[in-house]
C-alpha cells in the first residue's frame, strides 16, 4: 500500500513573487556591437551600449545610453540617463540625468533634469510639470468639462 504524498519544502510556493518596476528582466538591450538605423517604439525599458540613429519612443519607460553607447535620435521616455553620447533632443516626463562621462548635444524638455560634475551639455532646457504646455499653461480638466454654449460663446 502506497503512503500518502504531502508536499515537500523544496516545492515552488504557487505565490507570485512581487517584480520590482526596473529589473533586468524587463529592460531590452542593445549590444556593444549591434547597430540600428530607424524608429525604436516598444513598451519596456532600453539599455542601449551600441550605436542607434533615427528616434527612440518608449514614453513610459526608461532609456539608459551606456558608456559605450552613441545616440543620434531624439529620444522620448519616462526616464532618460545618459552615459554615453546623445546627440538629439530628450523630451522625458519625469527626469533626465546626464552622468559624469556622458555627452549631450541637443534640447532637453523634462520634469527634473541632473547633470553630474564633469559631463558635457550643449543645448537648451525646457523644465515642465507634468501636464503642462509647450507654452507653459498648465493643461486644465475643467476646461473640457465646460458647457457648449461657453465655449460657442468665445467662437
Amino acid at each position: 500500500m502506497p503512503a500518502p504524498t504531502t508536499p515537500t519544502m523544496s516545492e515552488p510556493a504557487a505565490t507570485p513573487r512581487p517584480v520590482a518596476a526596473t529589473t533586468t528582466a524587463d529592460q531590452a538591450t542593445i549590444g556593444k556591437s549591434l547597430v540600428i538605423k530607424g524608429e525604436v517604439t516598444g513598451s519596456e525599458s532600453l539599455y542601449i551600449d551600441g550605436r542607434v540613429e533615427g528616434s527612440i519612443n518608449l514614453s513610459g519607460n526608461r532609456v539608459t545610453v551606456g558608456r559605450n553607447g552613441v545616440v543620434s535620435a531624439n529620444i522620448n521616455a519616462r526616464e532618460i540617463v545618459v552615459l554615453g553620447k546623445v546627440r538629439g533632443n530628450l523630451t522625458a516626463s519625469d527626469r533626465v540625468d546626464i552622468r559624469s562621462d556622458g555627452s549631450l548635444t541637443g534640447d532637453v524638455v523634462a520634469a527634473r533634469i541632473s547633470i553630474e560634475d564633469g559631463a558635457f551639455f550643449k543645448g537648451g532646457i525646457d523644465i515642465r510639470k507634468a501636464g503642462q504646455k509647450p507654452n507653459g499653461e498648465e493643461v486644465k480638466a475643467a476646461a473640457a468639462a465646460e458647457p457648449a454654449t461657453a465655449s460657442a460663446a468665445r467662437a
